[in-house]
C-alpha cells in the first residue's frame, strides 16, 4: 500500500486505507447512534418501563465494554495490525444488532449493551492511529476534523434517518442496520494486515529486535511498569490533560441518555421534529469541522478551545431550561459552534502530545480515559435527571465544561512554560 508522503487534506484523503476507515467509522457510528439515540432508550422506557437511572446504568455498559478493551485493542494494533483487530469488532457489533432485532427481554438487551461496546472498542484506536500516520503532525488539525466529521454524520445520520423507518414496527430499520453491517465486515477484511501495517507506519517488527525481545523475558508486571513510564516520560503535555480527556467526555456522557427523552418527554417533539433539531445543531458542527481543523494547524488550539468550551458551556446550561421550541433550535445552533471549535482543536491537543512510539498504544490509553467519562456521565445522567428534573444534567455538563476551560487555562500555561 503506497501513500504519498506530502500530507495535505487532499492527499490524505486520497488514501484508500484513509477512505476505508472513514466509511467504516460512518456505518458503525451510524448503526451505535440509531441503537442508542433512537431505539434503546424509548424502547427502555416505553416498553420495558424502566427508570431513567436504570436505562443510564443500560447505555454505561455500552461504553464499559467499550473502554474495558480501548487500551489493550491499541496495544494490539501496535502487533497484529488493523485487520484482524477491527474484524473482530464488527463481528461483535454485528452480533449486538441481531440480539436486539431478535430478542426482547431486559437480559438479552443488556448483552447486547455489552457486546455493541467491546465490538465498537477497536474503531477508535483504529481509526485515529491510521489516521494521524498517514497525515502527520502536520496536517492533524485536518484529519481530525475529517475523522470528526465522519463520526459527527453517522451518529447524527443514524437518529435522524432510522426515525422514518420506525412506525408501527423496528422491523425496517433493523434490517437497514443489518445491511449496514454486513458492509462494515466485509470492509474490514481489506484493511491492512500485520506487514502492510508495520510498513504503513515505517516501523519495524518489534518480535525481531533484541530489545522487544528481551522486553518479553520481563515479568508481566515489570513490562507495564516500564512500558508506562516510558510513555509518560515522553508525553509533551501537562498531566492535567488526563483529568481534562476525562472530564470533556464526562460532560458528553450526561446528555447521551437523557437527550432523547428530553426532546420526547418534556418538548413533546415527534421523531420528525427531533430529527430536524438533531440535523440543526449536526449541521453546523460538520460545517464547521473543516475549517476550524485548517485554522487549527495554522494559529493553534489555545483560542479556539477557549471559546469552544465557553460557548458550549453557557449554551448547554441554557438549553436545560428552555421551552420554547424557536429558541431551543437557536441554542442547539450555538452547542453546534461550540463543539465545532472543540472537536478538531482538542484532537490536535491531544495528538501532538502522543510520543510516535506505541502511538497505538497510547491512543488507547487516551481513549480509555476518555471512554471512562462517558461511563460515570451515563450513569450519573440518569440520576440527576430521576432526583432533581430533567433540567439537571444539561446543568451539570454545562457546569463541567466551565471547569474544563480552567483545566485549558493551565494546561496551556504549562506548555508555555515548556516552551520558554
Amino acid at each position: 500500500m503506497e501513500i504519498t508522503k506530502s500530507w495535505g487534506g487532499k492527499k490524505v484523503l486520497s488514501s484508500p486505507f484513509v477512505v476505508q476507515l472513514l466509511i467504516m467509522m460512518y456505518l458503525v457510528e451510524f448503526v451505535k447512534g440509531a441503537l442508542l439515540v433512537s431505539i434503546l432508550p424509548v424502547y427502555m422506557r416505553e416498553e420495558l418501563h424502566l427508570s431513567a437511572f436504570a436505562v443510564g446504568w443500560a447505555l454505561a455498559l455500552q461504553y464499559i465494554g467499550d473502554n474495558a478493551f480501548r487500551s489493550p485493542l491499541g496495544w494490539i494494533i501496535d502487533r497484529i495490525g488493523y485487520r484482524y483487530v477491527m474484524l473482530f469488532g464488527v463481528l461483535f457489533t454485528s452480533a449486538a444488532v441481531l440480539i436486539v432485532s431478535l430478542t426482547n427481554g431486559l437480559g438479552w438487551i443488556v448483552v447486547a449493551c455489552l457486546l455493541l461496546g467491546i465490538g465498537t472498542s477497536p474503531l477508535w484506536p483504529c481509526v485515529i492511529n491510521g489516521s494521524t500516520t498517514v497525515a502527520g503532525n502536520e496536517a492533524s488539525g485536518t484529519i481530525m476534523s475529517v475523522v470528526y466529521m465522519a463520526w459527527l454524520t453517522g451518529v447524527g445520520c443514524g437518529p435522524i434517518v432510522i426515525n422514518f423507518f420506525i412506525v408501527h414496527t423496528y422491523t425496517p430499520a433493523f434490517r437497514i442496520l443489518i445491511g449496514m453491517m454486513l458492509i462494515v465486515v466485509i470492509l474490514a477484511f481489506f484493511l491492512p494486515g500485520k506487514k502492510q501495517s508495520l510498513a504503513l507506519e515505517n516501523r519495524e517488527d518489534p518480535a525481531v529486535t533484541a530489545v522487544k525481545h528481551n522486553l518479553e523475558r520481563l515479568a508481566w508486571r515489570v513490562r507495564v511498569r516500564r512500558y508506562f513510564a516510558k510513555v509518560g516520560a515522553s508525553l509533551h503535555a501537562s498531566k492535567l490533560l488526563y483529568p481534562a480527556m476525562f472530564t470533556q467526555n464526562f460532560a458528553l456522557g450526561l446528555l447521551t441518555p437523557v437527550l432523547t427523552q428530553y426532546a420526547r418527554t418534556v418538548l413533546h417533539l415527534t421523531p420528525q421534529q427531533y430529527s430536524m433539531y438533531l440535523v440543526a445543531g449536526g449541521a453546523v458542527t460538520v460545517l464547521g469541522l473543516i475549517p476550524v481543523g485548517k485554522w487549527v494547524d495554522r494559529f493553534g488550539t489555545k483560542w479556539f478551545l477557549h471559546v469552544g468550551f465557553i460557548t458550549a458551556a453557557i449554551s448547554l446550561a441554557t438549553l436545560g431550561y428552555s421551552r420554547s421550541l424557536p429558541l431551543v433550535l437557536i441554542i442547539v445552533a450555538f452547542v453546534g459552534i461550540g463543539y465545532a471549535c472543540i472537536i478538531p482543536a482538542w484532537n490536535a491537543l491531544i495528538a501532538q502530545a502522543i510520543p510516535k512510539e506505541e502511538r497505538g498504544a497510547v491512543w488507547g490509553f487516551f481513549l480509555t480515559i476518555e471512554g471512562l467519562g462517558m461511563v460515570f456521565g451515563s450513569i450519573i445522567s440518569g440520576k440527576l435527571w430521576d432526583v432533581l428534573g430533567p433540567h439537571s444534567p444539561f446543568l451539570v455538563s454545562g457546569a463541567v465544561l466551565l471547569l474544563l476551560f480552567v483545566l485549558h487555562l493551565f494546561i496551556t500555561r504549562h506548555k508555555a512554560d515548556v516552551v520558554t
